[in-house]
């Protein structure tokens, strides 16, 4: 029942495989199969300059994978094997695929372990969108 001061609703989970382009606001528990870094700029000198890091992590449920793009502290909390809640995530489209971002609207956060296994045969960032416009007459 949503509380009627706040307005908040529970959040309706979404799975892997539901996940399509230009959609957004998107709450899901993934696995972390894999994070690569990449990207890591910023001064090595420890002063207060925003250091921008950048991990692409393959993260997925029973029902499929996708690459997240993690960024800043979200980085820490993608380690291999962990489970995470994204909350508002949203899809990117990178050169034609799919990829799972969470902005500074929405978060990642670490959960217990899952108890599902990773459908790993079922990549929908190796899914290639083409971007068509329909000219309606």
């Amino acid at each position: 029942m949503a509380d009627s001061k706040t307005g908040l609703r529970k959040p309706v989970f979404t799975k892997v495989d539901q996940l399509r382009p230009g959609t957004s606001g998107h709450t899901l528990t993934v696995k972390v199969v894999s994070s690569k870094m990449v990207l890591q700029k910023g001064r090595p000198d420890g002063s207060q300059v925003r250091q921008t890091r950048i991990a692409e992590c393959l993260v997925g449920d029973e029902t499929g994978m996708i690459v997240f793009t993690a960024r800043n502290e979200q980085v820490d909390l993608m380690k291999e094997g962990a489970t995470v809640t994204l909350r508002n995530a949203k899809i990117d489209m990178f050169k034609g695929s799919m990829r799972l971002a969470v902005d500074k609207w929405g978060r990642v956060e670490p959960t217990d372990a899952a108890n599902f296994t990773v459908k790993e045969d079922n990549n929908l960032s190796l899914v290639e969108y083409e971007l068509v416009n329909i000219v309606e007459e």
